[in-house]
């Protein structure tokens, strides 16, 4: 009956609506109230939960992210992507692509490069007669490489719901093939689509521009070496890097690009103290709704569930695969993790998967399903900046989301493309 109600009222609340921390720390509170337990241990879950020190790079990557698009950074990257690649078919999708790669290697977030590049880029895209719904979808599946390379928080989000036992330096460093891949994947979709529809390229500028846009661009690609030469060489931790990200980017906004005025800071920072707010408070009940799955041992049931489909670790990859992506349909990505991952965690252990190649998996998946309705905050972000519908949005994904879960199968079943990289510096 706990069971019951843990899920039922949680499946009923989002169902109907409900904003999903709402509906987690509703489910939580019921099933607290049921089982006989003081209703206090859900908010002392939930202060567990958002009370761990990695956690403050959350919003520190988020208020960077924010900086670096008021602060002419992210312009500058595009400028950088076209030049080098805008001259291929369907140039502007090859810039897009790009450029969501390299801001996304600064930001660490899905959203904030959907909104940042698709900002740019959309616009330009459809003035230069690229259909909405194309430069949409290449936007919102462009923006999940931001999850896979560092500083990705969600990785850092992992980690914590991991126990902390998995190497943020390793996840960072792990996440690098499968997010080059999965860039190439989406660069070769982008071309395929545009070369059927008759897309235009641009006209390439010359090396001495490109080399003049690399220039410009340096201080932001700096960051990325910054970063994650930093975690990955011990010299700081993630947390502190992500102040670093902080100082940096303020620094380079307001006295090398001269772009960042006092109202701009001021917006920076309210917005990512709301984001961060939206983030922390889904975080603490999903804590407080993955500590009731622990109570009452679902991790146990799922082992045994699964284990009574069969003991072959391809097959049980298959089926953890399709239920992360079928909970990615209806669930934020920050609750994803922190529910999921100590349920599976355990499952993939006992079939001696590594847990560093999981969490590629795991980040993959739940990534992907930003980009699923009816709760794909990438894909509303995407269309929102974009002026179409969801259901435009759908008819002309597909080739996209193939792209992605292709990559999503390599990396599942190639374990080396995650766990090669980070053996070279152990």
């Amino acid at each position: 009956m706990a069971y019951t109600i843990l899920f039922g009222s949680f499946t009923l609340l989002m169902l109907i609506g409900m904003p999903i921390a709402f509906c987690l720390g509703i489910a939580s509170l019921a099933t607290i109230l049921y089982i006989g337990l003081p209703p206090i241990v859900i908010f002392q879950q939930m202060n567990s939960g958002m009370n761990v020190f990695a956690m403050m790079a959350i919003p520190f990557f988020i208020f960077a992210g924010d900086l670096m698009v008021r602060g002419g950074i992210a312009t500058r990257l595009i400028r950088f992507a076209a030049g080098i690649v805008g001259h291929l078919r369907g140039g502007l999708g090859q810039v897009n692509v790009v450029a969501s790669t390299l801001f996304g290697g600064i930001s660490g977030s899905a959203v904030a490069d959907a909104s940042a590049v698709g900002g740019l880029m959309i616009p330009q895209m459809a003035a230069r007669g690229y259909d909405r719904g194309y430069a949409v979808n290449v936007t919102a599946n462009a923006a999940i490489i931001a999850l896979m390379i560092p500083p990705s928080h969600n990785m850092i989000l992992y980690s914590i719901a991991a126990g902390g036992n998995v190497s943020v330096a390793d996840l960072f460093t792990a996440g690098i093939i499968p997010g080059l891949l999965l860039a190439a994947a989406l660069m070769f979709t982008a071309w395929f689509v545009a070369k059927q529809r008759g897309y235009p390229s641009e006209p390439f500028p010359g090396f001495a521009k490109v080399l003049y846009f690399f220039v410009s661009s340096a201080p932001g690609i700096l960051l990325i070496a910054i970063i994650f030469g930093g975690v990955r060489s011990g010299v700081f931790t993630a947390t502190e890097s992500s102040c670093i990200a902080v100082l940096y980017a303020l620094l380079v906004a307001m006295f090398v690009y001269r772009e960042l005025d006092w109202h701009g800071f001021v917006e920076a920072v309210m917005g990512a103290v709301r984001t961060t707010a939206m983030v922390l408070l889904v975080i603490g009940t999903a804590a407080s709704f993955a500590w009731l799955m622990a109570f009452l041992q679902v991790q146990g049931l799922m082992i045994s569930a699964i284990s009574a489909i069969s003991d072959n670790p391809i097959i049980v990859l298959l089926v953890i695969n399709i239920i992360l992506l079928v909970l990615g349909t209806f669930m934020d990505m920050a609750p994803l993790v922190i529910i999921s991952t100590p349920v599976l965690l355990p499952v993939v252990k006992a079939f001696g998967i590594d847990p560093v190649h999981f969490g590629v998996i795991m980040i993959l998946n739940a990534g992907i399903g930003l980009n699923t309705p009816p709760v794909g905050t990438v894909l509303f972000v995407s269309c929102a900046v974009g002026k179409i519908t969801i259901r435009e949005a759908m008819r002309t994904i597909w080739p996209f989301f193939g792209a992605s879960v292709f990559v999503l199968l390599l990396v599942t079943y190639v374990p080396a493309l995650s766990l090669w990289l980070p053996s070279l510096f152990r």
